[in-house]
């Protein structure tokens, strides 16, 4: 049941950025960042500016952590049918264990902004600044709670993980990926501890790390 409690994202940001000109603004987030297995899913979602009814359509939206699955597959597809552009980008568990979990989830959201079918103007991202874009960009620390379409973009990158998930269940069922998604949960870590580890896991988090160097303790 959505609580109250946290006050609705807007589209302030947005339309500050529409005042000066620019019309197609780009939220940008990322989901899976902590997790032990799969890859990190970025997402980027235009949203129609000059639209009236924007923010009634979008009513629902709010950071992805906040909502339930049924709520977040509901607005996946409210999102869906009223965005001008959606795209999602993957940073691959070989590449956080090559290079970080930082630069990994840097490169989906260079990949989702790559892909996106409408010319984005300006950038609105959750808490980080993309160097390699010489668009304007601002990093909002919480823009998820913060700024509609961060938060559309954390709802889309959030479904489209989790539904990748559930099809990496398939393949190893013994995990629990359809229900911990890939999260360091009490039975994934035991799981980790009696079967081993997967090509999925990511080496470089410090529990399959430790396990693999034999140093991992079930608790």
């Amino acid at each position: 049941m959505q609580t109250n409690k946290q006050p609705a994202p807007t589209l302030d940001e947005e339309m500050a950025l529409f005042e000066q000109g620019y019309s197609f603004i780009a939220g940008v987030d990322e989901a899976g960042r902590g997790c032990l297995a799969g890859p990190v899913v970025a997402a980027a979602v235009i949203l129609p500016l000059g639209v009236h009814e924007l923010a009634s359509h979008l009513a629902g939206v709010r950071d992805s952590k906040q909502m339930t699955a049924q709520a977040r597959d509901r607005l996946y597809d409210v999102i869906m049918l009223h965005a001008l552009a959606t795209s999602v980008g993957m940073g691959s568990v070989e590449l956080i264990d090559e290079r970080n979990i930082l630069q990994a989830t840097k490169h989906a959201m260079y990949a989702a902004i790559a892909q996106l079918s409408v010319p984005v103007q300006a950038l609105l991202i959750d808490a980080l600044i993309l160097p390699r874009l010489s668009l304007p960009q601002r990093p909002i620390i919480k823009g998820d709670e913060r700024c509609l379409s961060i938060a559309a973009a954390s709802i889309v990158a959030k479904v489209t993980r989790d539904r990748l998930m559930l099809q990496l269940h398939e393949q190893y069922p013994l995990y629990g990926f359809n229900q911990n998604k890939g999260y360091g949960t009490p039975a994934h870590l035991a799981a980790l501890h009696e079967h081993g580890v997967t090509p999925l896991h990511r080496k470089s988090f410090a529990p399959v790390r430790e396990l693999i160097f034999g140093l991992f303790t079930a608790s």
